[in-house]
């Protein structure tokens, strides 16, 4: 969705089939990194257990990790894995900010309690919040205000 080009990183309907790290380089500017995802893979507990070992080693050596996008289905309430994951984050003093995806396949009000929700279990781990962002790959709904916010970001040189 941020790129504009469709195809660009493989993806399944199968969670858990995407096992590769996709390297971007955008307008030869910054870089984007799409990991595995850490929750709902289909797969054994020891591989699961393995790629959440892979991705935290990626995110805590990292030196030039300007911050992380965690990717949130804004059909569901909190979940479990989301929360844990987002907590690690903060404990480990690793920038982030949320983005709510699939934004076009529920009411705009489902969103916002959805976002709301999330925001108060979030309480829990943190006195601040993130920031926040609601998209649509299908409406392209966020695609600006993410990319201002990476532009923003790269323009101050700090991370997020």
């Amino acid at each position: 969705m941020l790129t504009n080009k469709s195809g660009l990183a493989r993806v399944s309907k199968t969670p858990g089939r995407t096992r590769e790290i996709n390297f971007f380089k955008i307008n030869e500017a910054w870089g984007l990194v799409d990991l595995p995802g850490y929750g709902y893979a289909k797969v054994s507990r020891e591989l699961r257990d393995q790629f959440n070992e892979f991705v935290s080693e990626y995110l805590l050596e990292r030196e030039n990790l300007c911050g992380t996008f965690v990717l949130i289905d804004s059909r569901h309430t909190p979940q479990k894995i989301d929360l844990q994951f987002v907590g690690w984050l903060i404990e480990n003093q690793i920038p982030f900010a949320l983005i709510f995806t699939k934004a076009d396949k529920i009411k705009p009000r489902a969103v916002e309690k959805h976002i709301k929700l999330f925001k108060e279990a979030l309480a829990e781990f943190s006195d601040g919040e993130p920031p926040v962002f609601t998209t649509s790959d299908k409406t392209r709904e966020g695609r600006k205000e993410v990319l201002g916010f990476i532009e923003t970001a790269m323009e101050q040189s700090q991370k997020f």
